[in-house]
Parts: structure tokens; sequence; C-alpha cells
């Protein structure tokens, strides 16, 4: 991880079960400019059960008959995908991550060479898959959606016991609501995390538009997740809470700026700013005509532009003594 912001697209299920679609969507994130593409990992069979329902925002997005099983059994990515996906994303100067969702994926993604885990909202509170990905000791960003601060307590705990040092966890504040209302944010939340753990800290967002992950980076947020996509209006689970491909760019660049206008925190004239002090200040002058030998006073000084003069911080210094020479009206002091 790099000390500027860890951006991550997350492509998730966006590419419709299309390697195809996949490869175009790390195209859309490499020309964004972000650092890392993310897709999910998963055996079907061994995510749920047949009968497990959708969620509310699934069943809006996707065929009313189809079950959940069902829908993301057509959006799995078999292992020679992967690999292309990877070889893919490294040449267009990509880190590729996937979220794994079972123990078989979890093996898969540490064969593939990957070094940064992705665990998503759900498995927070799964102990033996944080066990599993604990004992790898790599990089771990944790979402943590749907969370209560003991639940991610004892997840950290989980990870760290397993194998995984502390300084490796990223915790991600989320929520997980597709897309997220605005007032459900809690944007604070996210420091709670940061002193309560003593972690570094981050946000996935799932809000319409790019504000939040903007404002994030503002509180310190040291990796953004947004989801995207080629069209929102494409069938699936994801696209609708996505962003398409200009407003992704937009996010980034919008993320960059606010990363550079942060500053050191030293309050201390910049020398682009420097250069405006004798048109923008202000220096005491002759507020009309004034004698040699005659006393200063408020009603013969005046302060007016430019800067280069003697500073009106020295107003009282000046007020009382005796001119050493003429001064003409808006004559410099």
């Amino acid at each position: 991880m790099r000390d500027s912001v860890f951006i991550i697209a997350e492509a998730g299920v966006n590419h419709n079960g299309s390697l195809k679609l996949a490869k175009k969507l790390v195209d859309i994130a490499a020309d964004a400019g972000v650092d890392a593409v993310k897709f999910q990992t998963f055996k079907t069979n061994l995510l749920l059960t047949p009968d497990t329902p959708k969620a509310a925002y699934q069943k809006d997005q996707t065929n009313s008959g189809q079950s959940q099983f069902e829908m993301l059994k057509k959006l799995e990515l078999d292992e020679a995908a992967h690999e292309e996906l990877i070889s893919y994303s490294q040449k267009k100067g990509l880190i590729f991550m996937s979220t794994p969702f079972d123990h078989e994926s979890i093996d898969l993604l540490d064969r593939l060479g990957l070094e940064i885990f992705k665990i998503g909202s759900g498995d927070l509170t799964n102990i033996p898959y944080l066990r599993h990905i604990g004992r790898l000791k790599k990089q771990v960003i944790l979402s943590t959606g749907m969370s209560n601060m003991d639940e991610i307590g004892r997840a950290l705990d989980t990870l760290i016991s397993s194998g995984t040092p502390k300084e490796n966890i990223i915790l991600l504040h989320a929520n997980t609501a597709y897309p997220t209302a605005f007032e459900d944010v809690n944007l604070l939340a996210m420091k709670t995390l940061e002193e309560k753990f003593q972690t570094k800290i981050g946000y996935s967002d799932h809000t319409p538009g790019i504000e939040i992950p903007v404002a994030a980076t503002t509180l310190g947020a040291s990796v953004i997740e947004k989801h995207f996509t080629i069209n929102r209006n494409m069938e699936g689970p994801d696209h609708k809470a996505s962003l398409e491909p200009s407003e992704l760019k937009k996010m980034v660049r919008s993320i960059r700026n606010v990363e550079m206008a942060m500053g050191d925190g030293v309050k201390t004239p910049t020398d682009s700013e420097m250069k405006n002090i004798i048109a923008a200040r202000k220096s005491i002058v002759a507020g009309m005509d004034i004698a040699r030998g005659e006393i200063f006073t408020e009603r013969n000084l005046s302060v007016k532009r430019p800067g280069n003069g003697v500073s009106p911080l020295l107003w009282d210094d000046v007020i009382g003594s005796r001119a050493k020479k003429d001064y003409k009206k808006d004559d410099l002091i």
C-alpha cells in the first residue's frame, strides 16, 4: 500500500458472466486512473443454499423468477478467467483484486499470487473464513457493513490471532445497502473505527454519486472502494448502485485533487501567494499632505494598497511620531 489514497474500482459481478465485459471493465478502471480493479470469486454451491432468498435490491434489478442461486451461478468466473484477468490487469498497470466468498476461492486467489485480500461485510462474522485468511498473513482489507463494534473487534482479533499482523489490516466503514441513502452513511463512524481499533481506515461506498468518497478522503481514508459499471441500465444486481465510466474518472480526479489540497497542516504563506502580497495587502500612507515635523495622527494617516510600505501592524507605533520629510496625499510613509 502506498501513502496516498488507494482507490479500488469494484467491478464485482458487473461483468454479467462475460470475460469480454470483464476486460472492458479493466479498461475503464485503467483509464480512470485507479490503483486496483476488484472482482468477486465464488463457487455458488459453496456460497449459499439453493433456497437462499434474494436481497431486496437484487429482486429489483434482476429477473424476479430467478433465485439468488441461479443468478449467482451465471456470474461465476472460473480459474482460467481469473488468470487471464490478472494478466490483463497487470498489463494495464492495475493491481488485480478479488473478494473470495468461500474456502476454495480463498485457496484459488492465494495460489494465483494475490497479495491483498478483501473481505466483504457478509463474512465479517464468519470465524472459520477469517481464520483461513488470517493464516495467509497477507494485506487484508475488511469491510464492516451491517456490523457493530463488538463484531468488528472479534473479527479483528480472529485475523490477528490467526497470524495476520495488525498493521496489515485496514478497516473499511461501509453501509450494506445498494444504493445507500445519504442519511444512512454515518461517515464519522470511520473515525470511530480508527480511534477504537488503532488501524488504518477507509471507506467502501454504495451511495449515488461521488461526494461521499471525496468527503471520506478529507477524514483520512487510506482506501476508497467504489462499484462501477459499463452502463447502469444493464441487468444485474449491482449496476444501479455503480458509477459509469465518466463518473469513475471524475471521482478519481476529485480524490487526487482533495488529497493534494490536504497539505501538511502547517499554516504559512505558500510560494504561489507570496507574489500577491504587494497587490493585496496594505501599507500606512498619508491621508493628506503632511509637512516635515508634523505629528502623525489617525486624522492625517490612512491605510491603503499596495503592501510594500510600512505594515499597518505597526499603526500604533507610527501614531504620535513625527514626519521626517514632507508627504503628499497617498505617499507611503
